[in-house]
């Protein structure tokens, strides 16, 4: 039974790729503020952020980016049809505060890497305040500790005409409620100071509104991969062969890749079940420690980072997809999760952590399974449900793809995004 028979059409009729949103803006000015933005095709930065962008130019939007150089550069920007303007705040040698690792991360690893945020934030706020001197509509701050000050930068460039929209995820709050908490005045001041607030998911908006009485907008990403990405697929778990697992992300604590690993030690009934780990990260060897330990080293296959083409035809090939997200030890977790909206468009069976902003997409037994965060024993439970009831998964999957595509689809994202820009101007205005 295919998913149009189980859940009616999706799509509806053929449309012309990026080419679908019917509420955009031409003529709108807005500049994007990031802590990175990639500095080749191959760099697995933000994807999902370049398809914002790519997709508002496309609509008309005139969208930029200002974000931080790495080592001087790159010479040449990767996206040409993305205007970026990279700050610097240091010699070229020293300019990897951002980009390899989330800041926390860096300065953690590498402590002398905290006397570079002092310049991090006056090279920051004095491009910004050039910036401004362009007057763009909007200033839309991502991640806004600490970059809420350059976008006030901005909008004091722009004569205090600019409109200053500040998105939030998750990770910013968790870092200050958690670890930072004299910085929690400054959080507020972000709010407070912004002409709309943004989450991306509603754990995240929760958070949020403990920092401010202003209305929060949800809106979250869409996937970097679009339907003309995907080739025709088998259906999930309709081969003879071993279970095939997959897990896509970033290697660090919170995305919880261990408890994968003791979980499909600990799965008896399937034990030529495989594990194939696509992404980079500081918790690769842990991860190889972990299988050895557990006696499945063969049967779990790290393969580093990927072309897009190899990250299709994975999701393409394999049975299940698990995100086992944990709370780290910074108090951060998933805020949303874009590698789940991917591989439910390719109709995947999916498994997830009841945490953070998971549970937006993923509801229990109807688009995919939840289990308990940091439980290898639940894990490997939900893993053998799946496999013991195969149709049912591809039901599950089924409907996930038809929510990935109803609540997730690039044309809801730029609405949403475009009528936040609304009120935030009109905010400006009345201020």
């Amino acid at each position: 039974m295919s998913c149009g028979e189980i859940c009616g059409t999706i799509d509806g009729p053929d449309l012309p790729r990026r080419n679908r949103t019917s509420n955009s803006r031409p003529g709108l000015q807005v500049l994007h503020v990031v802590t990175a933005f990639p500095r080749s095709r191959t760099d697995p930065i933000t994807p999902w952020f370049v398809e914002l962008v790519r997709r508002q130019r496309e609509s008309g939007i005139d969208a930029r980016v200002f974000a931080p150089a790495y080592r001087g550069g790159p010479e040449v920007e990767p996206f040409p049809e993305i205007p970026v303007e990279r700050f610097r705040y240091a010699p070229a040698s020293l300019e990897t505060l951002t980009h390899d690792e989330s800041v926390p991360d860096r300065v953690r690893h590498h402590p002398s890497m905290l006397g570079l945020i002092p310049l991090y934030l006056a090279g920051g706020i004095r491009a910004a305040h050039d910036a401004g001197h362009a007057q763009p509509d909007v200033v839309h701050v991502h991640w806004p500790m600490p970059h809420a000050l350059f976008g006030a930068a901005v909008r004091r460039g722009s004569g205090d005409r600019t409109a200053v929209v500040c998105s939030y995820y998750s990770a910013e709050l968790n870092w200050v409620t958690q670890n930072l908490r004299p910085l929690l005045p400054f959080l507020r001041w972000t709010t407070r100071t912004a002409d709309a607030v943004t989450a991306i998911s509603n754990s995240t908006a929760v958070a949020v509104r403990q920092l401010t009485e202003k209305p929060v907008s949800i809106v979250p990403y869409g996937t970097s991969l679009d339907d003309d990405d995907i080739p025709p697929v088998r259906p999930a778990l309709s081969g003879d062969g071993p279970l095939k697992l997959l897990f896509v992300g970033r290697l660090v604590e919170r995305k919880g890749v261990e408890v994968l690993v003791r979980a499909l030690a600990g799965v008896a009934s399937l034990p030529d079940a495989e594990l194939t780990v696509i992404g980079a990260g500081e918790r690769a060897e842990a991860i190889e420690r972990t299988a050895r330990m557990h006696g499945v080293a063969d049967r779990v296959h790290l393969r580093g980072t990927v072309t897009r083409e190899e990250l299709v035809q994975s999701y393409a090939n394999h049975d299940v997809f698990i995100l086992p997200a944990v709370v780290d030890a910074k108090g951060d977790t998933e805020g949303l999760g874009v590698v789940l909206l991917e591989a439910l468009r390719f109709e995947r069976p999916v498994i997830a952590s009841d945490i953070g902003g998971i549970p937006d997409i993923i509801e229990h037994e109807r688009t995919g399974l939840l289990v308990p965060p940091g439980d290898p024993a639940a894990l490997g439970a939900a893993i053998e449900t799946l496999a013991g009831n195969r149709e049912q998964a591809r039901q599950m999957a089924c409907r996930g793809r038809q929510v990935a595509s109803d609540r997730f689809g690039w044309d809801r994202v730029l609405e949403n995004t475009n009528r936040v820009y609304v009120s935030a101007m009109e905010s400006r205005r009345g201020a």
